[in-house]
């Protein structure tokens, strides 16, 4: 898992309509269906296209538009609240999403092993957070009986548990 920090990410934020777009544009999801077919199209030939999608999104409906979308940013707006991570693990899983999910908003390091294992590749840890803590916290555990959206036999389970071959 990849943490960022403003400064090393080069997605940028996107009004559609301004122009020139960036290499990478990130749009807010009402910001993309708001665009009709041909500003989808333009969109798409002149950058790389990701959304930021709130948690309450029902991510089976972007279906249609997974195969032209690079990034997922999901929102953690609390670090109480996972639905994210619900999200994430139905993007890999379910809809064989294949770009990057991003977690953003209140992520913070006792977060990162549980975004790692539902899916997401990177995170933009909340600015009070250490980077450094979260890479450690991602070797607390080296392994799981429960299966992930990463790996989907867990590498450690008990032989009755594993497939036969």
């Amino acid at each position: 898992m990849r943490f960022l920090d403003s400064a090393g990410d080069d997605w940028q934020l996107h009004e559609p309509g301004a122009t020139p777009a960036p290499r990478r544009a990130l749009l807010e999801l009402q910001a993309w269906r708001a665009l009709d077919a041909v500003q989808r199209e333009r969109l798409l030939r002149e950058a790389e296209v990701g959304l930021l999608l709130p948690n309450d999104v029902d991510v089976e409906a972007l279906q249609p538009d997974l195969p032209h979308l690079r990034l997922l940013a999901l929102q953690f707006p609390r670090w109480t609240d996972g639905r994210a991570y619900t999200q994430a693990r139905l993007l890999r899983l379910r809809l064989r999403f294949p770009g990057e999910i991003r977690g953003v908003g209140q992520v913070l390091v006792d977060m990162v092993l549980p975004m790692a294992r539902s899916g997401f590749d990177s995170a933009a840890l909340r600015e009070d957070q250490d980077p450094r803590a979260a890479r450690r916290a991602l070797e607390f555990f080296p392994g799981h009986y429960q299966v992930d959206a990463r790996r989907p036999w867990a590498p450690h389970a008990p032989a009755a548990f594993l497939p036969a071959h």
